[in-house]
């Protein structure tokens, strides 16, 4: 029955790792309790030595949200956990400067509409080190923050929730996270190649990762808020999970649990009408009706899940007893869920649920109406978890939407009905004032891969900014950090963050935005506040900035993270040997590559638990150690050089003529 379906979708792998740059991909489907479709296509290493197979591991992302929740759930079956009882219930030490915090229920957690900001994810994501910090700290990390919005009045995309979830099941059974999950899911489901950075994993069972940053494989990659995205699974594995909310298999999580995480719960609070879309929160899942499905009149649920190296997608439709699962290595979620799609529509085609497919949908080509006056009052600055965007109308009677201070715009046409949409008819866009008084930009669209399938969105893409008049002195003060840069001093050496992340990030305010930073109110001399409340994944991870000074160094803090001004930075001594150490602060030191340096070939005597890492002109790193394992490296012009590790690790450092 499913030749077909195996031949289509091997096709369809092949194409994604043939033409779109992805590493290697992963997939299955299951029927009634029977794994029916298996493969994978793509590399495992460069030299293509190492073969993948179906037990080669993957990080399936946010994807390990679903473990949480069912663990929530089973919790919930026990009679342990109400999910609408303040969490304070279960986690006493919970404690936020925002009083509201009281308000938050384990179903806020699991819904995302616990009004938290976003990821708590400082040292969270390490290579080769599964170092606890981020986990041990977040209560911590939390007890310093405020909350976004009221508990429940939307749900909003947040790692937080979930990571506030895993401490709940911690405090609830007495175990920990890992070994509970391995008690009650993998285990029982014979999940044998599931694991979290907990457990002993071989990097050799790992699916290779690479980066364009780095010629040869990357270090494996460890995301230590596990309920967050931090475990480790394969496509089987994952679609055998998928058993406790089909109903195959018993025993494991009740029915009326399963179904409930399969409610609506987006409708909670604030949301846009509904519309064909891949975002529409239940409890755990992403989505709860998803596109195309939606059009079949078919129910399937769906999670997706990203860190930097590895991606996955899991959908599930309960009703059929069907479910798909991908996972692979240097693409996106979305590009997995496209292939996990086609293998239940394909299934459906084998078993003759389906005659034939529906065509990808349009808006078709805009035909241009006079557009309302009335219109003209939404102009203006229109801000999220992105650049803020410039919103504009002109005579012609299309819609303009700038960003990056202009470098870019895009153009939509009229319509009869209000809405605007592009030239390709595959984005329509349209005012919304909510209820809560706010202007929102409500966005549709449809995304076509060619010869794969086609996604849906439907979301609140930004908020109207309100205006914000500082006071010259306030003003004077923002006005000094223009241009000024600011490094990256408090994570942890073997942080991916210094291969991958903005180290050097230069500050820059808008000057058509006045009042913010980026989408930040700006509400004194050293502090900018988060104000844009965007149901959905546009308004996810904002963060409050809050600037100090000290010894004559301007330091940021923002979601966690420290970054200090460039008088911390020395210019690198350019003679035959120095020696830089670890301040007992244990902040990162920072050096620039002087012109009696650039060219010179450094060689780094190095000290236990710590790394180095250095940055070309533009901020890219060429070489971080953690990775690379190499401690040497030609000093860059104008480069950047970082000095990371345990408070008081000394490194001796050599300079040397490169030879000619």
């Amino acid at each position: 029955m499913y030749e077909p379906t195996k031949k289509t979708v091997m096709e369809k792998a092949r194409l994604l790792t043939d033409t779109y740059g992805i590493t290697s991909m992963q997939y299955a489907l299951i029927d009634h309790g029977e794994i029916v479709v298996s493969g994978q296509t793509g590399r495992n290493d460069q030299k293509g030595e190492v073969p993948l197979t179906s037990d080669t591991i993957y990080g399936i992302g946010t994807t390990s949200k679903m473990v949480v929740t069912a663990s929530v759930m089973k919790l919930v079956d026990e009679g342990r956990v109400n999910l609408d009882l303040p969490v304070t219930n279960y986690i006493p030490e919970f404690k936020m400067k925002d009083h509201r915090y009281q308000q938050i229920t384990p179903r806020m957690l699991l819904n995302h509409s616990a009004g938290l900001l976003g990821t708590s994810g400082h040292n969270a994501t390490l290579y080769r080190d599964n170092d606890t910090f981020a986990q041990d700290t977040f209560l911590e990390q939390l007890a310093g923050q405020h909350l976004k919005a009221e508990p429940g009045d939307y749900s909003v995309y947040t790692n937080d929730g979930f990571t506030l979830a895993e401490l709940l099941v911690e405090r609830v059974s007495g175990m920990s996270f890992t070994a509970f999950i391995h008690k009650h899911f993998t285990e029982p489901l014979k999940m044998e190649h599931t694991r979290t950075p907990q457990d002993r994993v071989s990097p050799a069972d790992m699916a290779g990762n690479y980066s364009p940053l780095f010629e040869g494989q990357l270090p494996q990659e460890n995301y230590n808020i596990i309920a967050s995205g931090g475990i480790y699974s394969t496509a089987e594995d994952l679609v055998k999970f998928s058993q406790i909310f089909t109903g195959e298999v018993k025993g494991i999580l009740s029915s009326q649990s399963a179904q409930a995480m399969e409610q609506n719960e987006y409708k909670r609070g604030l949301w846009p009408e509904d519309s064909d879309t891949s975002i529409s929160y239940g409890l755990g899942w992403d989505s709860v009706s998803l596109y195309p499905f939606s059009d079949y009149g078919v129910k399937a649920v769906t999670k997706g899940g990203d860190t930097v190296s590895y991606h996955s997608s899991l959908v599930i439709l309960p009703e059929y007893n069907l479910a798909a699962a991908v996972t692979s290595s240097g693409d996106t979620s979305v590009l997995d869920q496209t292939i996990a799609s086609e293998l239940l529509l394909s299934a459906f085609e084998a078993k003759d649920i389906i005659k034939e497919r529906k065509p990808a949908k349009s808006f078709g080509t805009p035909v241009k109406a006079d557009m309302p006056g009335a219109l003209l009052k939404y102009t203006g600055n229109y801000g999220g978890n992105k650049p803020v965007m410039k919103v504009d109308m002109n005579a012609a009677g299309q819609l303009l939407i700038s960003s990056d201070s202009g470098r870019s715009s895009d153009e939509y046409i009229s319509t009869s009905d209000g809405t605007f949409v592009n030239k390709e008819g595959t984005k329509k866009l349209k005012f919304v004032e909510e209820s809560n008084g706010h202007v929102y930009l409500w966005s549709r669209s449809y995304l076509s891969i060619p010869e794969v399938g086609q996604l849906a969105f439907s979301e609140y893409t930004a908020q109207k900014l309100e205006n914000n008049e500082l006071s010259s002195e306030i003003q004077a003060v923002w006005d000094q950090r223009e241009g000024n840069r600011y490094y990256l001093i408090n994570e942890k050496y073997t942080s991916t963050a210094y291969l991958h992340a903005s180290t050097i990030i230069p500050f820059h305010i808008d000057k058509e935005v006045p009042g913010y930073v980026g989408s930040s109110r700006i509400v004194g001399a050293s502090r900018a506040v988060n104000q844009v409340q965007i149901p959905g994944l546009a308004g996810r991870d904002t963060m409050d900035m809050h600037f100090s000074r000290q010894n004559g160094i301007e330091y940021i803090e923002a979601g966690g993270h420290v970054y200090a001004s460039e008088e911390t930075v020395q210019a690198m001594y350019g003679g035959k040997q120095s020696r830089v150490t670890v301040q007992p602060d244990g902040y990162a030191r920072w050096f620039s590559v002087p012109a009696a340096a650039k060219g010179k070939v450094m060689t780094v005597k190095m000290p236990a638990n710590a790394a180095f890492a250095v940055y070309d002109q533009t901020g890219v790193c060429i070489n971080h150690t953690v990775v690379s394992g190499k401690n040497e490296v030609v000093l860059p012009e104008n480069g950047h050089v970082t000095f990371a590790g345990d408070s008081g690790a000394a490194f001796e450092i050599f300079l040397t003529n490169a030879e000619r």
